[in-house]
């Protein structure tokens, strides 16, 4: 059961909103709605990224599979240099800590943009499903592509941005589409879950048989990730104003797609073959390092680029202190400005 934050200052009416269950897109619509304005008011550096000059907007698209998707861009008033394509990691949102991310590439001459997956955020779904991960994949395609198209960007060189479980999207939008981007980002990327958070294999082997029966149960034990993902405290105790996150333990046929994933995609390391900046952090205990230093010795790219960070932890871009993160973000544009010229 996940424990109800009481935020400071905030009215009942409000407090019920957020509270409510997040199961159905409706709900989570109205808490971000209520809440979105408390979220970016937050003491984060992120946060502290103006958005003044930057041309946003918010959309909602239906899929060809007939899912209504929440998509956002992040546009300088400028020729941007490229386009920025990113892919959220497990529980997440594109409205939450990636406004401040975005914002910052942005005002560095970027065209940003974002989904939240089917199931995740403000799209429609059961909160915290993926019942194929393939098929996220594939919507993810389908919304980038029309990106793009678009004639304001098609003349654009085009990068993929994915951390966590974003990375192992990212790597396999690749994977699908060998030639159609200019290179990746990748940080702290899903290509291997740390051992510690994998059940035992005849635990795992259980889990199995009873997702055929019940995929959307929520049995996967699990750690308290926010705890593994951030080093800095006070930064941690800011995720409970991620009220749209899924924070339950994680369904059945979605912990066993996860899997599934992570084991395809070491198994394909070598396929990989577009210019990648991996960024991972040393002390990481929730997506394994060493996978990342293997991505970077298996993959074909000819251009590829490993930065690993000591002591730091997960989120490197939300969760470490203010000089570590603004480490990652130099190392990221400077990357970009290279490979975008």
């Amino acid at each position: 059961m996940v424990r109800h934050e009481k935020f400071p200052g905030v009215s009942k009416e409000l407090q019920k909103i957020v509270d409510a269950n997040m199961r159905k897109v409706g709900a989570r619509r109205r808490a971000r709605e209520a809440f979105k304005d408390i979220q970016l008011s937050i003491d984060h550096i992120l946060f502290k990224i103006p958005s003044d000059g930057l041309k946003m907007k918010e959309s909602y698209q239906v899929n060809s599979r007939g899912l209504e998707y929440f998509s956002k861009s992040w546009v300088p008033q400028t020729s941007p240099k490229a386009v920025v394509c990113f892919c959220h990691g497990y529980g997440d949102s594109c409205t939450f800590f990636f406004e401040g991310i975005a914002r910052k590439l942005a005002f560095s001459g970027y065209a940003v943009f974002a989904m939240d997956y089917p199931g995740f955020g403000l799209s429609e779904g059961l909160h915290g499903y993926i019942r194929s991960f393939n098929r996220l994949v594939d919507d993810v395609i389908e919304h980038y592509s029309k990106v793009k198209e678009n004639p304001d960007f098609c003349g654009l060189p085009s990068f993929l941005f994915g951390q966590s479980m974003g990375g192992a999207v990212a790597l396999k939008v690749h994977l699908k589409q060998p030639n159609s981007w200019n290179g990746a980002v990748l940080v702290a990327p899903m290509c291997k879950i740390a051992d510690d958070l994998v059940p035992p294999p005849f635990v795992t082997q259980v889990l199995i048989g009873v997702a055929k029966l019940l995929p959307k149960c929520k049995l996967v034990p699990q750690k308290d990730l926010a705890e593994l993902a951030f080093r800095d405290a006070k930064k941690r105790n800011l995720t409970a104003y991620h009220v749209i996150a899924y924070k339950h333990k994680p369904r059945l046929r979605t912990a066993l797609e996860l899997l599934k994933t992570t084991q395809e995609i070491e198994q394909k390391l070598e396929k990989v073959s577009l210019p990648l900046l991996i960024l991972h952090g040393k002390a990481d205990a929730i997506t394994d390092p060493s996978i990342s230093e293997a991505l970077y010795e298996k993959a074909s790219s000819a251009d590829k680029k490993l930065i690993l960070y000591d002591d730091a932890y997960h989120s490197l871009l939300e969760g470490e202190p203010d000089e570590v993160i603004l480490k990652v973000f130099g190392d990221i544009i400077s990357w970009l400005d290279v490979h975008s010229s």
